[in-house]
């Protein structure tokens, strides 16, 4: 098989092992915050990602010589899952996966913003239309308005600019050592702010995102303990998995490839919360949906 097809095959099994993640964070929700959910996780993980990386034929601890990149990486993976976490709390499964679509936009965007590249006027009509998809999903001002959906939206920003990094450290790391560094990154993030959302505390009343974060620390069931463990092999086979994906696949053919995401989440979130999206919300994700997979066309002509 060509490089490109495995990859995709890599990305493709990376969007329905991080949806199991999804759906255990999503079930978690009402009982533990999120910080110490991501913790337990992280822990799990770091020995994992050890062993992909003697897989890969390493010996000892990965190094990098690009050690900066590789912490900015993590800390924008913390950004990301941590607020994507916290909007699932008050999401369907559906509208967030509709919403994370939005994710070629943001990167179209921000390569013209921070990379100073140049967008002609068919994929700033594409910006647009895609736009107006997420309007439809998120609609602010409306009574149905949710908060969640903000945290859903800055997650993919900072989806969007790991992606931007990843794309710098495919030269020199190896996927086992990105996912490696992220690990330990993300457990390094959550163990600094536990304390902080601890002396915070629940706020009665508060939003389900917010309450999510501040709820405090909870000894965990057998079972949800084994949920929690569980994530954390999730977490570091979909960093192995989606690292390994954009090494051998261009980012132009695999990327599109990322909106297998949303129908992998509508079928979790009706088998089993009998979640059924909204007119508005399919109407939106198939704008998001079109004008991200026109930019990547146009990318790559």
């Amino acid at each position: 098989m060509s490089s490109n097809v495995r990859g995709v095959g890599f990305l493709v099994l990376a969007l329905f092992t991080i949806s199991l993640q999804t759906v255990a964070a999503k079930w978690l929700s009402s009982g533990y915050p999120v910080l110490q959910i991501v913790m337990l996780r992280s822990l799990a993980a770091l020995p994992l990602t050890l062993l992909l990386f003697r897989y890969e034929g390493g010996r000892g601890l990965p190094t990098t010589p690009r050690r900066t990149l590789e912490i900015t990486r993590g800390l924008f993976l913390f950004l990301s899952y941590t607020t994507f976490m916290m909007g699932l709390a008050a999401l369907p499964l559906a509208e967030t996966a509709a919403i994370r679509n939005s994710g070629p936009l943001m990167i179209t965007l921000l390569s013209v913003v921070v990379l100073g590249e140049t967008v002609g006027p068919r994929r700033w009509l594409a910006l647009l239309v895609g736009f107006v998809g997420v309007l439809l999903i998120v609609r602010p001002g409306a009574a149905t308005f949710n908060l969640g959906s903000i945290f859903v939206l800055i997650s993919v920003l900072f989806y969007a600019l790991t992606a931007m990094v990843t794309n710098k450290l495919r030269h020199t790391d190896s996927s086992a050592t990105m996912a490696f560094y992220g690990t330990l990154v993300y457990l390094v993030a959550a163990a600094v702010l536990a304390p902080l959302a601890a002396l915070v505390g629940e706020t009665p009343d508060a939003h389900p995102s917010l309450t999510f974060l501040f709820r405090p620390w909870a000894m965990p069931t057998p079972v949800d303990f084994v949920i929690m463990a569980g994530m954390g092999v999730v977490w570091a086979a979909w960093m192995y998995f989606l690292a390994r994906a954009y090494s051998l696949a261009q980012a132009s053919v695999a990327a599109p490839f990322e909106y297998l995401a949303l129908p992998i989440d509508v079928l979790w979130g009706f088998l089993i919360w009998g979640e059924i999206p909204t007119w508005l919300t399919w109407i939106g994700a198939a704008l998001t949906i079109v004008s991200g997979m026109y930019i990547l066309y146009r990318a790559r002509t």
